[in-house]
């Protein structure tokens, strides 16, 4: 039953964008990976366009925080982890087959 979805809050989430059946993710355009500094800290990194259910976009920040051993959250639909983790974020994402457009 939990793959008949029928309503979320996430406005970037489509119906069965979360894997192809080839086990792949299904992913239209790339992910947008960035790193923006704020006015009090060392920065965020932000991971956006990641077409998933948000419930699997928290599992994957879960992932992230744990192996990076660093704090984030999901906001509007985009992963935001504390600190410039470009580059460990783009190879694990590259490793689940996702596309990746690195920014800035």
């Amino acid at each position: 039953m939990p793959d008949d979805i029928v309503y979320s809050t996430d406005p970037d989430w489509k119906p069965g964008a979360e894997k192809a059946p080839e086990g792949k993710p299904r992913q239209a355009e790339p992910v947008r990976l960035s790193f923006r500094r704020g006015h009090k800290g060392s920065g965020m990194t932000f991971i956006e366009r990641l077409q998933m259910h948000p419930a699997g976009k928290e599992e994957l920040l879960k992932k992230f925080k744990k192996k990076l051993g660093v704090g984030g959250t999901v906001k509007l639909g985009a992963l935001e982890i504390q600190g410039d983790r470009r580059d460990a974020v783009e190879t694990e994402l590259k490793a689940l087959g996702y596309k990746v457009k690195r920014l800035g």
